[in-house]
């Protein structure tokens, strides 16, 4: 038997303002797209902005149904927009964020796993990384350059390709 252990390597900020003047922007657009989240059921609203690599920004918000799980997190309404509308795209980065009315948000929130698995198939097709920025909107952030710090073993299986 071996013992195996890995470590992740993260940014973490304490305000909005230390970040650089983009990822600044990239958060406060995250923010925004919160007011199209669609969440009558848990009140916890997400919104997500995504920097494609000519500047052209995609937001995207939670929408829950009724018929639960029929709903579909901010991150993948927003890749899968990307997908859909700017086929062959580079993402360059994208910021996440949250709020509810309930309670106040202390801790940047972080993507499910099927909200990461999607952004590593993003990686992959572009075969380039992903800056990923949680936005705990008048708190920390937490910035990661790839996913696969988040998702070590992130699901890949080369021969569903061919």
């Amino acid at each position: 038997m071996n013992t195996i252990s890995f470590s992740i390597k993260y940014e973490a900020y304490d305000d909005i303002n230390e970040l650089s003047e983009t990822d600044r922007m990239l958060c406060e657009k995250a923010k925004e797209a919160l007011k199209t989240s669609h969440s009558p059921y848990s009140k916890f609203k997400v919104g997500t902005a995504v920097l494609l690599a000519d500047g052209q920004l995609v937001l995207g918000s939670n929408q829950e149904n009724v018929a639960y799980p029929s709903g579909l997190c901010a991150e993948r309404v927003a890749l899968f927009t990307v997908g859909a509308n700017y086929h062959g795209a580079v993402i360059k980065a994208m910021a996440i964020t949250a709020f509810t009315e309930n309670f106040n948000i202390e801790n940047p929130v972080t993507s499910c796993g099927a909200c990461l698995q999607t952004m590593a198939e993003f990686e992959k097709m572009q075969n380039e990384p992903i800056d990923v920025l949680f936005y705990c909107i008048n708190g920390k952030i937490i910035k990661v350059n790839g996913v696969k710090s988040l998702l070590p073993f992130v699901f890949v299986e080369d021969r569903l390709e061919s």
